[in-house]
């Protein structure tokens, strides 16, 4: 035992006097491998600090703010000698060096540096299973000896790992001091199915919907007419249980109707939309919707209006789909369950909205706040817009905050609502009560 330890030692310290980046008392950025899994290939990001890629390859990147033709075709070079994906079995995989860009990461302890960020297509031998294999990677590490790799998993469909917000570690590529090489990563990604795929677009689409700030005021707006009546070009209010709850199915379905046919055909036939006049469309429709929440536009029409701008609102929401890159085979029910996770959210949050709209129109506040928080929706409309043009506003930014609390706000007052229902059902049971007593 005592000696193993002498051993590992003596290693690392002949590690640090043969690397003087190493050896600095400063710690240094470690590489990233982050792989995106698809259905015949896996797309590899690798994050290289240029710093120790020059130590390693003798290629200095740090004065450069931009590669050239003959930095990408040694990097490339470099990169393929490192870079060894193979089977359980030893087969090695084919390996595509594609686009380099230089960039600058952040961390808290090392601050900004400077870091190559390049792509690569890993495809497995025919009949070799994508999801088990052995990562040969030691790029840098071969040369600094206390440089690491981190191996995580970004995008796996059939892990329900979709949305690209938390990569997944699947391990990490350090030098072995014992035997001073960098043994390869075994990574098993078989605990996977279809199943999974489709649970995961589900939780996507729902969490979509929730983020989606401009997609929930736009139908909250069309919402506000089923405690109102339009009289004389103005809202009058009419709290009729049954008229709310019609309006709102129609409305709900209508809009739902509208995006679920704009996704469907914009994410199966892979139209490319672009995404600028899309969003500013959006924006323009929430104007709308707040103006009719101010004075009637559309009276009685609120469902035909929330089916045509749901085409809008869907296609927006195929970006999403758009940028997982699925096959044909995983697209259909990605389609489907993210459609689901949408509708499922939206379903609950017009649930909560329904008891204060029904408080709201017997107060004589009804005017007041609908209009208030009209204009409110209106200012935000203009804000996203004026932002999705090219004019940064703080007007933008603050709605994009402030969507954060819209979820808990709405259940916070549809709680208080509903026990202001319950209250005012139970006062009239009771006078009802005591009327008949008294006669």
């Amino acid at each position: 035992m005592l000696r193993r330890v002498l051993v590992m030692l003596g290693c690392a310290g002949l590690v640090l006097l043969g690397n003087p980046i190493a050896a600095s008392a400063h710690p240094m950025p470690g590489s990233k491998v982050v792989l995106d899994v698809g259905e015949t290939a896996i797309d590899a990001e690798l994050l290289i600090p240029a710093g120790n890629l020059a130590e390693a390859s003798g290629i200095d990147l740090n004065l450069r703010t931009q590669l050239s033709d003959e930095d990408i075709g040694g990097l490339a070079s470099y990169l393929r000698e490192h870079l060894r994906p193979a089977t359980p079995e030893g087969v090695p995989w084919a390996v595509e060096i594609g686009g380099m860009r230089l960039d600058y990461a952040d961390q808290t302890v090392l601050g900004s540096y400077k870091e190559l960020v390049v792509q690569a297509v890993l495809t497995p031998p025919p009949g070799a299973d994508l999801r088990r294999f052995v990562l040969g990677y030691d790029a840098v590490i071969h040369k600094v000896g206390t440089h690491i790799a981190l191996v995580s998993v970004r995008q796996d469909w059939r892990a329900g790992q979709v949305g690209g917000d938390d990569a997944r570690q699947v391990g990490v590529v350090r030098i072995d001091a014992g035997s001073m090489t960098v043994p390869p990563l075994s990574v098993d990604l078989a605990d996977a199915g279809a199943w999974r795929g489709f649970a995961g677009m589900v939780l996507l689409g729902g969490h979509h919907i929730l983020e989606g700030t401009d997609h929930l005021l736009f139908l909250f707006t069309l919402l506000l007419p089923a405690v109102l009546r339009a009289e004389g070009g103005r809202w009058r209010p009419d709290n009729r249980v049954r008229h709310a709850v019609r309006h709102i199915l129609a409305v709900t379905l209508a809009f739902t109707v509208g995006h679920s046919a704009a996704l469907v055909v914009s994410a199966l036939t892979r139209l490319e939309l672009p995404a600028g006049p899309i969003e500013t469309l959006i924006a323009v429709t929430i104007l709308v919707g707040g103006a009719h929440a101010i004075r009637p536009l559309f009276p009685g029409r609120e469902a035909v209006v929330a089916g045509t701008f749901g085409l809008i609102h869907g296609m927006a929401f195929s970006f999403t789909l758009a940028e997982l890159n699925l096959s044909s085979s995983q697209l259909a029910l990605s389609v489907l369950g993210f459609n689901l996770g949408i509708e499922a959210i939206q379903l609950l949050l017009v649930a909560f909205a329904l008891p204060p709209l029904l408080v709201l129109a017997s107060t004589r506040a009804e005017p007041v706040l609908r209009v208030g928080g009209a204009l409110v929706v209106i200012i935000a409309a203009l804000g996203w817009a004026f932002d999705r043009l090219g004019f940064a506003n703080p007007i933008a930014r603050a709605a994009d905050q402030a969507g954060t609390m819209l979820l808990p706000g709405l259940v916070t007052v549809a709680v208080a609502a509903a026990v202001v229902l319950a209250a005012r059902i139970l006062w009239s049971r009771q006078i009802q009560r005591f009327a008949m007593g008294y006669r």
